[in-house]
């Protein structure tokens, strides 16, 4: 109730210039001089549409993210080269997922950047541009300030701009871009840029998972562990994954199992440094655990 009166005095400042409070004083002044005063007609139906176009509010160490996105190789597991374009290609995801893509082929690092502008618009309708300094922004996401990585960023934005995607979870389901557009300028390194407010529908009830960004911020540069993060914060008890399974869902470019299996164990152990999970391989599956206690039920099974 007290949110979506917040929300009403909002639109009632946007529409009018003024606040409530203003214009319940003016009510009140034109009354005592006996004049009849007709109050600002509030638009309930948009006020509740703005209501829905807002994200959820997460703390700062969190950012939420869509489990469409983390349950699949849109962000593939890829490390930095050329890039393959995709034309309304189905991308590998769990069951209950449908993902189709058309753009450029988008990495983790495109995924850090994805989830600061989701984490920067949370605090506003979406709809509502966003503004912040290129400088700042890299700052934000771990990333240096230095002149090749404000051009990495440019980049960034205009693959995610130029990207269009196709996102079904069950029934919901979102058609768009994953950035709407956005300007700059090249002087300032100031940016402005706009989320389609419909991207809204992939947070609804547990459709979406506040991913750790402290932790995430620890395997930057390892773009395996980077994609094992993102999937496995989507599972509170995570399932045993075969090993083939994974590397079909992670979008690798390793073109042999054995190739990836051979690095698999590796991130593991960066996957458990930087979060305290207990990360195995057991008989051709991964397992992880993120509490002794779910390890120590399974032992007793």
């Amino acid at each position: 109730m007290i949110d979506m009166l917040a929300r009403i005095s909002k639109h009632v400042e946007k529409n009018t210039g003024k606040t409530v409070d203003e214009i319940l004083k003016e009510q009140q002044e034109a009354e005592i001089r006996g004049e009849k005063v007709i109050l600002p007609a509030v638009h309930v139906q948009e006020c509740k549409q703005e209501v829905q176009m807002q994200l959820p509010m997460w703390g700062d160490r969190i950012r939420g993210v869509p489990n469409s996105v983390l349950r699949s190789a849109l962000f593939t597991a890829t490390r930095r080269g050329k890039r393959q374009y995709f034309e309304r290609q189905k991308i590998a995801s769990v069951d209950g997922i449908s993902v189709v893509f058309t753009g450029p082929r988008l990495d983790q690092a495109d995924l850090d950047v994805w989830e600061q502008c989701i984490h920067i618009a949370r605090t506003s309708a979406l709809g509502t541009r966003i503004s912040f300094t290129a400088h700042s922004f890299l700052k934000s996401i771990g990333r240096h300030t230095d002149g090749r990585s404000h051009d990495w960023l440019k980049g960034a934005f205009a693959r995610l701009a130029s990207s269009v995607v196709e996102l079904k979870d069950g029934k919901r389901a979102y058609f768009g871009g994953l950035i709407s557009y956005g300007l700059r300028n090249d002087e300032t390194g100031f940016y402005e840029l706009e989320l389609n407010p419909q991207i809204a529908s992939l947070y609804n009830d547990d459709s979406w998972t506040g991913q750790d960004w402290e932790q995430r911020k620890k395997l930057m540069g390892k773009p395996v562990a980077l994609w094992l993060h993102g999937f496995y914060s989507t599972h509170q008890a995570p399932y045993d994954y075969k090993i083939e399974t994974l590397w079909k869902l992670c979008g690798s470019e390793t073109k042999e199992l054995k190739e990836f299996k051979r690095g698999l164990s590796e991130n593991l152990q960066y996957l458990s440094k930087a979060t305290d999970w207990i990360c195995r391989i057991e008989d051709s599956k991964v397992q992880i655990f993120k509490t002794p206690e779910q390890l120590v039920k399974r032992l007793v099974k």
